[in-house]
Order: structure tokens, then sequence, then C-alpha cells
């Protein structure tokens, strides 16, 4: 016999889920907050090219916080819940905009009143959304979150855009008009003919490019071959190329892709990991890349709560059965959130993103950049939905990370 999960909200309803999107979509407790924004002033300069041109998925995120997951056939009531964009290159783009970048996004909405609310949106956020497609026939993506308050776990349930988006909705002028005066182009390989298109533009002009590799996805090594960074989810390495261990996986991405100049691999709570490539020759010691995490594990602050960074020096990084590469491995770790701050991991990977693209942008060393890739993602966790508690960049707690 077929079960039924029940899913109630409570009667006081957040007029964000009343009115998706088309109201302010951020709540009281968060960051977007004015009690969290200060002067600039004290801040270094933003970066002086800051475009950056994405191209992915935007979807329409309809979020209920539950007590605990509900078994098949319960009916239980949700402890919170919002309504608000999101999608890989929304969210990431989102963030990279509250930082001080001018991000433009290339993707597809239907004329449906969620693909209204997810322009209005991101345009509200400081996201150039001039570049999307609307179709005037059927619907816009969405997707339905449930996040579990006792696990601080979230399951997505999502359902593309129909029609999808196909290369020739992306014409030659827009195209160029995207990349225009681009510093970086980031894809999260949704849609990725039109993806691939990109790429081969931005590769021509020599634009350099990240990607997001979250998993397995048609299309994925056709974009990688043109990546100059990659950031991706704790099981693609080893998904992807085989390795025994992460290290051993990083150090195979990094052979497979010789344009790359670091692949970083993010492990929530355990922070990341950074290959970073090293264009030096000379290189006489070698060390074993699983040995080395060892090393530098032993080495990282314990203590501290706020994200941190520890690096090796440059040596030849070899993976027993794949090879070897010259570079320097960098441990990063993530901030200690209590269990009563921590409210929602979504989009916590985007969130990364965006700020390593600020980064990037801005010229940080890896030293710099983990860490504040790292607190970015962290304030992010303590608000329900990807983006409510997404920081800009005058919040006091960046600004250490950003002097």
């Amino acid at each position: 016999m077929a079960t039924t999960t029940m899913l109630y909200s409570n009667p006081a309803l957040p007029a964000a889920l009343v009115k998706p999107a088309f109201s302010s979509p951020f709540s009281s407790h968060s960051s977007s907050s004015p009690r969290f924004r200060m002067s600039g002033a004290a801040l270094p300069p933003l970066p002086d090219n800051r475009v950056v041109l994405g191209c992915g998925g935007v979807t329409l995120d309809f979020l209920a916080a539950v007590a605990s997951y509900p078994e098949p056939d319960d009916k239980i009531r949700s402890t919170s819940a919002k309504v608000q964009g999101g999608g890989n290159a929304g969210n990431a783009l989102t963030c990279a905009a509250r930082l001080g970048l001018k991000p433009r996004l290339i993707s597809k909405v239907a004329a449906d009143s969620q693909g209204k609310g997810i322009l209005e949106e991101l345009e509200a956020d400081g996201v150039d959304s001039s570049f999307l497609v609307v179709s005037e026939e059927g619907n816009s993506p969405f997707t339905y979150i449930i996040v579990d308050d006792e696990t601080k776990t979230r399951t997505c349930i999502h359902t593309p855009g129909y029609p999808p988006m196909t290369p020739d909705e992306l014409t030659k002028t827009k195209l160029l008009e995207a990349l225009d005066e681009a510093r970086l182009v980031y894809f999260d390989v949704r849609l990725h003919e039109t993806a691939l298109v990109v790429a081969q533009e931005a590769a021509h002009r020599g634009i350099p490019i990240l990607i997001d590799a979250e998993k397995k996805r048609e299309g994925l090594d056709d974009l990688l071959s043109f990546s100059s960074y990659v950031v991706c989810s704790a099981k693609f390495p080893q998904a992807w190329t085989g390795g025994s261990s992460v290290p051993s996986a990083l150090v195979s991405m990094l052979l497979k892709l010789p344009n790359v100049k670091f692949v970083i691999v993010t492990l929530g709570e355990d922070g990341c990991i950074m290959l970073e490539r090293s264009n030096e020759s000379s290189l006489s010691e070698e060390v074993d890349v699983d040995e080395l995490l060892v090393t530098l594990k032993h080495k990282k602050d314990g203590s501290a709560t706020l994200p941190t960074c520890v690096s090796s020096s440059e040596v030849k990084l070899q993976a027993k059965g794949i090879g070897t590469v010259s570079g320097r491995m960098l441990l990063g770790t993530a901030e200690k959130i209590p269990p009563s701050a921590l409210v929602d991991t979504t989009g916590a990977g985007d969130s990364f993103i965006g700020a390593v693209l600020y980064a990037l942008c801005a010229n940080m060393p890896p030293e710099k950049m983990l860490p504040f890739a790292a607190q970015v993602a962290g304030i992010g966790c303590r608000s329900l939905g990807a983006r409510t508690g997404l920081p800009w960049r005058t919040d006091p707690r960046l600004t250490s990370f950003l002097l």
C-alpha cells in the first residue's frame, strides 16, 4: 500500500512564505539586519575588476524546518518555514554580490510568479539578471527542502524548469556582452550545453574559469577541460578519479587537468583541503600526500573556534599508484558553530564558492582565502535558507578576514 507523509506549517507563517520572494525574503534574525552592518571605511578597497559571470541553476526554494525527519505516512508540523530564491549559481552569485562583486548570471526561468520572484530577488541583491532567458510557457525550477533540526541535515526534492535552456537561446551578442570585462567565469554544471558555449568563448578570451564539481553530471568532463580552478564536494574527487583517498584523488585531478591551478574539496564541519599547483620545476623533496595530510592535521590549532589554515611547503606531492605533481597542500578548518546556533546548511557550499570568487578577484593568497570562505559559509548556516544569513562585506564578523 502506498504511504503519504503530510507536512503542516505552524499557523503563524512568516511573511516570506505568504508572498514568495516578492516581499523582503530576509527574516529578522538574518545577518541582513542593520545591526550586522557597519561602515566599510576601515576595510581594504574593493577589487579593481569585480565583474564575474556565472552560468547555471536558479530555483525557488520552499523550506520547512522540522524537529526530526518524518517517518513514512507521518503527519508533522514545521518549526519554521521560508520561501526564497535558490539554486547553486543563484546562491553563489548572491553571496558574491553581497561581498562587493558585480555578478552577471546566465540561466532560465519561466514567466510565472516563481520566475518573477526569482528575478526580483536576484536584482535586489545586486545580481545582473538581464542575461536570463524568460520563457513565456512552462514552469520555473523549484525545490522543496526539509531541514532536520535534530540531525542538522537537509533533504532536497527538486523539480527542473521546463522547457530547458538550449544554447541557441543565448545569442552571440548577449554572450559577448555577458563576458565583457569579466574577471572570472563560474559554472555549476547545470545547463551544460549552454555552459560549454560560454566556456569555449571565455577560454578563447583568456578568462579564468571556476567549476563547481558537486557530483558527476552530463557535460562536466567537457567543462573541466577548460577550468582554471575547481571546488568540489567531499565525495567527488574519489568518485571522479577512483583514488583510494581524498588527497590521492586530488593529485589525480591535477594530473588529469593540467590547466587547473588549484583544486579544493569542501568537507563540511571538517573544513577543506586544497592542492595548489606549483610552477617550480626544481623541487626535489617528494612527500606522500596521505602522510602530508596527517602532518597538517597535527599542526592545526584544534582550540580555535574561527576558521584557520595551515600549509605545507612546495614539494613533489606523490600519490601511490597515481603519480607526482609539484605543489603544496593547505588544510582549512571550519568555524566551530555551537549546536544551538547551527540552523541550516543549505547552500553552504555555494556561499563558500561565492567567497572564493571574491577572494580570487581580490588576489587573496590561499592562506587567507580558505578561512575567509569558511567564515562566510559558517555565517550563512545560522539562518534558515541558503541566502537569509549571507553576510555583506561590511559585516563585522568578516572584518578580520579581509584586513
